[in-house]
Protein backbone atom coordinates (compact mmCIF):
# COMPACT_ATOMS: atom_id res chain seq x y z
CA UNK A 1 0.00 0.00 0.00
CA UNK A 2 1.46 3.45 -0.78
CA UNK A 3 2.68 5.88 1.66
CA UNK A 4 0.80 8.94 2.17
CA UNK A 5 2.29 11.24 3.65
CA UNK A 6 1.39 15.07 4.08
CA UNK A 7 5.08 16.28 4.19
CA UNK A 8 4.78 14.64 0.23
CA UNK A 9 1.57 16.18 -0.49
CA UNK A 10 2.86 19.69 0.84
CA UNK A 11 6.04 18.74 -0.91
CA UNK A 12 4.16 18.52 -4.37
CA UNK A 13 1.66 21.38 -3.81
CA UNK A 14 4.70 23.58 -3.94
CA UNK A 15 6.53 22.49 -6.81
CA UNK A 16 3.36 22.47 -8.90
CA UNK A 17 2.73 25.87 -7.63
CA UNK A 18 6.60 26.87 -8.25
CA UNK A 19 6.44 25.15 -11.81
CA UNK A 20 2.98 27.83 -12.24
CA UNK A 21 4.91 30.86 -10.97
CA UNK A 22 7.79 29.91 -12.94
CA UNK A 23 6.18 29.24 -16.05
CA UNK A 24 4.33 32.56 -15.57
CA UNK A 25 7.36 34.64 -14.93
CA UNK A 26 8.48 33.34 -18.36
CA UNK A 27 5.50 34.44 -20.01
CA UNK A 28 4.55 30.81 -21.11
CA UNK A 29 0.60 30.53 -21.62
CA UNK A 30 -0.61 27.66 -20.74
CA UNK A 31 -1.51 25.93 -23.98
CA UNK A 32 2.12 26.52 -25.39
CA UNK A 33 3.08 25.01 -22.20
CA UNK A 34 1.18 21.71 -22.60
CA UNK A 35 1.68 21.49 -26.27
CA UNK A 36 5.81 21.61 -25.74
CA UNK A 37 5.39 19.14 -22.89
CA UNK A 38 3.50 16.84 -25.10
CA UNK A 39 0.59 16.89 -22.62
CA UNK A 40 -2.64 17.68 -22.14
CA UNK A 41 -3.39 21.21 -20.79
CA UNK A 42 -5.67 19.68 -17.97
CA UNK A 43 -2.20 17.56 -16.93
CA UNK A 44 0.00 20.72 -17.04
CA UNK A 45 -2.92 21.96 -14.63
CA UNK A 46 -3.09 18.81 -12.57
CA UNK A 47 0.76 19.28 -12.31
CA UNK A 48 0.47 22.96 -11.36
CA UNK A 49 -1.64 21.94 -8.14
CA UNK A 50 0.99 19.31 -7.51
CA UNK A 51 -1.10 16.00 -8.15
CA UNK A 52 0.26 12.87 -7.02
CA UNK A 53 -1.50 11.27 -9.74
CA UNK A 54 0.45 12.85 -12.80
CA UNK A 55 3.54 11.08 -13.46
CA UNK A 56 7.16 11.94 -12.65
CA UNK A 57 8.10 12.46 -16.09
CA UNK A 58 5.89 14.95 -16.58
CA UNK A 59 7.46 17.04 -13.64
CA UNK A 60 10.49 16.37 -15.39
CA UNK A 61 9.62 17.45 -18.71
CA UNK A 62 8.13 20.90 -17.31
CA UNK A 63 10.90 21.67 -15.03
CA UNK A 64 13.47 20.64 -18.22
CA UNK A 65 11.24 23.48 -20.04
CA UNK A 66 11.34 25.57 -17.72
CA UNK A 67 15.47 25.26 -17.81
CA UNK A 68 16.14 23.89 -14.56
CA UNK A 69 16.55 19.90 -15.81
CA UNK A 70 20.41 20.76 -14.00
CA UNK A 71 18.41 21.31 -10.88
CA UNK A 72 16.82 17.87 -10.83
CA UNK A 73 20.05 15.79 -12.21
CA UNK A 74 21.33 17.38 -8.78
CA UNK A 75 18.79 16.23 -6.66
CA UNK A 76 20.18 13.46 -4.93
CA UNK A 77 23.47 13.19 -6.55
CA UNK A 78 26.25 11.86 -4.09
CA UNK A 79 27.50 15.53 -3.45
CA UNK A 80 24.22 17.08 -2.29
CA UNK A 81 23.52 13.64 -0.12
CA UNK A 82 25.33 14.21 3.48
CA UNK A 83 23.00 11.31 4.92
CA UNK A 84 23.99 8.95 2.37
CA UNK A 85 28.32 10.18 2.90
CA UNK A 86 28.08 9.97 6.56
CA UNK A 87 26.38 6.47 6.02
CA UNK A 88 29.35 5.52 3.56
CA UNK A 89 31.94 6.77 6.12
CA UNK A 90 30.62 5.09 9.05
CA UNK A 91 31.25 1.64 7.30
CA UNK A 92 34.60 2.76 6.73
CA UNK A 93 37.42 0.47 7.99
CA UNK A 94 39.60 1.48 11.46
CA UNK A 95 42.22 -0.26 9.52
CA UNK A 96 43.46 -1.05 5.92
CA UNK A 97 45.83 -3.90 6.23
CA UNK A 98 48.25 -4.55 3.15
CA UNK A 99 47.70 -7.93 1.36
CA UNK A 100 50.74 -10.71 1.85
CA UNK A 101 51.77 -11.84 -1.30
CA UNK A 102 50.82 -15.73 -1.57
Amino acid sequence: MPVKSMRVERALKKLGSDIRDARRRRRIPTELMAERMGVSRTTLLQIERGSSRVSAGSYAVAIYILGKIDDLEMLLDRTNDPLGLDLIERELPERIRSKKPR
